[in-house]
């Protein structure tokens, strides 16, 4: 909590109970839900709370990089409270995304300097496949 608090005092952005809850939210979660599902999660505590609130929220989270926000090609964003690079794998089954742990690509865009004539600046490597749970209910 001393994180957010401390960016959003530097950024000079007010830190309002709305982002704080998605925050919270994201960071409790290995999930990495779309904007609605943060919405429909908050819906119970945070009644007054709209969608475009949370879209807010979200964005503004991932201009002060405390939140990555991923595009797994379904139309929508997910977020995704772990800052830390790392790669995605989506089923392509039930679109369940989840993080690859213990791949090391943090070195991949000095790599690929070697590659182009491009200021490489970011990236976000994907994969796809089939979950367990989908390839189990195909048996």
């Amino acid at each position: 909590m001393d994180t957010i608090t401390s960016i959003f005092k530097e950024k000079k952005l007010k830190l309002t109970p709305q982002r704080i809850a998605v925050y919270r939210y994201l960071m409790s979660t290995k999930d990495h839900p779309s904007a609605e599902i943060v919405y429909k999660a908050l819906q119970t505590d945070y009644p007054t709370m709209s969608l475009a609130t949370v879209y807010k929220a979200l964005k503004t989270l991932v201009e002060v990089q405390l939140v990555q926000e991923i595009n797994v090609g379904e139309g929508n964003f997910r977020y995704d409270g772990n800052i830390c690079v790392h790669p995605h794998i989506q089923c392509l089954e039930c679109n369940k995304v989840e993080d690859i742990d213990g791949i090391c690509i943090t070195d991949l865009n000095e790599k690929v300097k070697d590659y182009t004539s491009f200021e490489v600046l970011a990236n976000q490597v994907y994969f796809y496949g089939i979950c367990m749970d989908c390839k189990n209910k195909k048996s």
